[in-house]
């Protein structure tokens, strides 16, 4: 399993460049300014994510899956918690449904508590559901699962493979809780990247962060 750290990311994030409102950037040592910089940096990361085409969205989508095939190996890793996509992150259904058909299981974030880590119920095609929080869709079924691999969409992400959420603080606290450690992969649309999050003790870096520009793998 990857090490999770500083660790450069595998693909598609070799150019960082804040394309989100020009904001002063905040004092390192002052939390407050940090947690009012990630809110406005983080309106602006959902307002270009929903404005990118229906089209350019599932290519990213497409694109997303198919580097997820090259590194994530089902029978090593066989419980993949993924998410049920939420204000223009990459839809990953289509992906999930094949992991299903490989055997592996699939296992849906639920929040169950503001300060408690996710809990993560199993996915099939075609199984019950019922809204959440946000009234996103989870399983509705007792069946929770440990995964060995969390894929988690990013509002933003930095070079370091430091995430901006929601703000809430779920996943981070999910993976810090979960034992065995899962292996954490980010993903989302190039207009996602920034220089830095400005991290915190408790912000958790993922081990991988799979960002994708179509355009230019298009040029390539």
């Amino acid at each position: 399993m990857t090490e999770r750290g500083y660790a450069s990311s595998p693909c598609y994030m070799h150019e960082f460049d804040d394309s989100a409102r020009a904001v002063s950037p905040p004092d390192p040592d002052n939390w407050s300014e940090i947690a009012r910089w990630r809110k406005l940096q983080r309106e602006d990361l959902i307002e270009n994510r929903l404005e990118l085409s229906v089209s350019t969205r599932q290519e990213t989508s497409r694109h997303i899956a198919a580097t997820l095939d090259k590194t994530v190996d089902i029978a090593s890793n066989p419980v993949i918690g993924v998410y049920w996509p939420f204000r223009g992150e990459p839809d990953l259904r289509d992906w999930m449904r094949r992991v299903t058909e490989r055997g592996g299981r699939i296992a849906l974030p639920e929040v169950i508590g503001k300060t408690k880590p996710l809990v993560f119920r199993e996915w099939t095609p075609g199984c019950p559901m019922r809204h959440g929080v946000w009234k996103i869709p989870v399983p509705d079924n007792d069946t929770c699962l440990l995964p060995d691999i969390v894929i988690s969409p990013v509002v933003g992400a930095d070079a370091a493979g430091f995430r901006l959420g929601y703000g809430g603080g779920f996943y981070d606290r999910t993976l810090a809780s979960l034992s065995p450690r899962a292996r954490a992969i980010g993903v989302g649309h190039v207009v996602s990247t920034l220089q830095t999050i400005y991290p915190q003790p408790h912000d958790i870096a993922m081990d991988e962060m799979i960002l994708v520009d179509p355009a230019r793998d298009r040029a390539q």
